[in-house]
């Protein structure tokens, strides 16, 4: 089922045997990122089979770390609307708009795709207890995956997140700790019960496998533009799993020969109120400063330091990039500005990426001709307290 090969840390480079639990690299505490024999792979699936396969993320599933399909849990997560924006690119006079609708996931964001691969990899290697730190939708998909696995699920969030979180968490059987704080401080108090009580630790980043899962955005984003990319990505950034495993996933479609050498140019776009990664490219730094008092409407957002930086800082330079910071005010009116023109409640993050695409464009730094794709990593339904 997979031609995962190894595991290789993304700064010092050390390889590791894939079949047994990590979570940092023991050398460096840097993030893994899981790697495949791409030439046996390119032998053995090709595009042609992959539409032929079921609509969800498991159609990549050579690329992708699970061994055995019987450890494989599947909500129905993936693949999910690439809609031409056509209503809303008259409304901001641009003609190639796209979102890429990520509500549609299961446990309605993104955070399906990442913790359906990390959860059935744990599973295959024997874990029985998960714990993960979030600032909401990540903890929802969590719960939802251990418990289809049959697996504990032990959650931290922030005391102030909207309450459709704890009750998604709660509904689905994981034990809930709310903690007074940021994000960073729910994985230091989830990092208490890793080590006393031997969970598993699904933090951002800190294990090799949910970056799996969010890479097949890249890989469905390509397929559904009949394998080619668009000229700008722009992805709402917070700990920048998405961006970075689609940034993974398009060097692996080239080499697969999938796809060509063109790439898109990759926009991160974070809040006012906690921009530590706009900070950081804009002053050329390798590594982002925590953002001190982070506060913003877009609590996936609201994460002021993030493990894989230099990983997100790479893929925006590497792309010719950039990043950019844009006001809570702005995210309300990109969000009634796509729900009156496309009928999409979109979540204050993938707002924010609309704003951002009318600052880029009305710059000149995106041109009339170009084709755009703007991530929507959520359903506004779970921000329905800022409506009301």
């Amino acid at each position: 089922m997979s031609f995962l090969s190894h595991l290789e840390c993304a700064r010092c480079g050390r390889e590791l045997e894939a079949d047994r639990l990590w979570n940092l690299c023991p050398t460096c505490k840097k993030p893994l990122l899981a790697r495949y024999d791409l030439e046996k792979a390119s032998e053995a699936v090709t595009r042609e089979m992959i539409a032929e396969r079921e609509t969800n993320l498991w159609r990549y599933r050579e690329l992708l770390p699970v061994r055995h399909p019987c450890h494989a849990l599947c909500l129905g997560e993936g693949f999910t609307r690439l809609v031409r924006a056509s209503r809303l690119g008259q409304a901001v006079e641009f003609s190639k708009l796209f979102i890429k609708d990520e509500g549609l996931n299961p446990t309605g964001s993104f955070k399906a795709r990442g913790l359906a691969v990390a959860i059935s990899r744990a599973r295959e290697l024997g874990v029985k207890a998960l714990s993960i730190p979030s600032a909401g939708n990540a903890a929802g998909a969590m719960s939802a995956y251990a418990a289809l696995a049959g697996m504990q699920a032990y959650v931290f969030m922030p005391r102030d997140v909207p309450q459709a979180f704890v009750a998604e968490c709660r509904a689905l059987g994981a034990e809930v700790t709310l903690v007074d704080g940021l994000i960073t401080d729910c994985g230091r108090v989830a990092a208490e019960g890793v080590r006393q009580f031997d969970r598993f630790d699904m933090s951002t980043l800190k294990e090799p496998y949910r970056l799996e899962g969010k890479k097949t955005m890249g890989y469905e984003l390509a397929e559904q533009m009949s394998w080619t990319v668009p000229d700008v990505i722009i992805y709402p950034t917070g700990g920048g799993t998405g961006l970075i495993g689609m940034w993974k996933a398009f060097d692996e479609m080239e080499r697969l020969g999938w796809i060509g050498s063109q790439r898109p140019r990759m926009v991160a776009v974070q809040s006012e109120g906690c921009a530590p990664m706009v900070k950081a490219f804009h002053e050329g730094r390798e590594h982002a400063e925590r953002w001190p008092g982070a506060k913003t409407i877009a609590d996936g957002l609201r994460v002021p330091g993030a493990v894989g930086d230099f990983l997100i800082l790479r893929a925006l330079r590497e792309s010719g990039g950039t990043a950019i910071a844009v006001s809570d005010q702005e995210m309300m009116e990109a969000a009634k500005l796509v729900g009156r023109t496309q009928g999409i409640f979109v979540c204050p993050e993938g707002a924010a990426t609309l704003a951002a695409f009318q600052h880029l464009h009305g710059q000149g730094w995106i041109d009339d001709d170009e084709t755009v794709v703007m991530f929507n990593t959520g359903s506004g339904l779970k921000y329905v307290h800022l409506w009301t």
